[in-house]
């Protein structure tokens, strides 16, 4: 990554963003799963999901 001049901090948020896709993705979108999956409270991660700008899939 450093080859790419990105900083700690933007290899950190995408790390965390990636994370939080797999979770999502692992718990077909449900919040409280992926929360619980994550560690963190559902509205902490409903925040997250803002800040990264993404959008919770469909639940199956």
């Amino acid at each position: 990554m450093l080859t790419r001049g990105i900083t700690y901090e933007e290899a950190q948020r995408e790390l965390e963003r990636r994370f939080i896709v797999r979770a999502l993705d692992r718990t077909r979108g449900n919040l409280c799963q992926a929360a619980g999956v994550l560690g963190m409270h559902r509205n902490t991660l409903s925040r997250k999901l803002t800040e990264h700008r993404l959008r919770r899939p469909p639940s199956a």
